[in-house]
């Protein structure tokens, strides 16, 4: 078993994520990703890429059928989740039942994992 601590982050208020050091202090990570190079790709450009990621589920026709099919449990249960602002802003844009289709892709997540082993 190995004694090394796991990393851990955290993130501000203002969206700064921080790592703790070795040393136990936090310092900030350094953002590397090309916003001006995302705010310049078409939807036809993400729609592409997001069908060649073998993790994206594909949130077409035939996956609603299937979570359809899936089906429910009966009991659900009250929690507070932390969801990004765009993801969350996503799911309400398509009107009431945002909830019911967060779960739904949550669990067709799951279902998807449990049959990979």
């Amino acid at each position: 078993m190995s004694s090394a601590k796991a990393i851990v982050f955290t993130r501000l208020t203002d969206g700064t994520i921080l790592r703790r050091r070795q040393d136990g202090s936090f310092r900030p990570v350094k953002d590397r990703t090309d916003y001006a190079r995302l705010a310049k790709l078409t939807d036809d450009e993400i729609e592409r890429m997001a069908r060649s990621d073998p993790d994206h589920p594909g949130l077409d026709d035939e996956f609603w059928r299937q979570v359809e099919e899936i089906g429910a449990p009966r009991s659900k249960e009250a929690i507070s989740i932390k969801l990004d602002k765009d993801v969350l802003a996503f799911f309400r844009k398509q009107g009431r039942g945002y909830q019911t289709r967060i779960n739904a892709v949550l669990r067709h997540y799951m279902h998807a994992r449990r049959k990979a082993g």
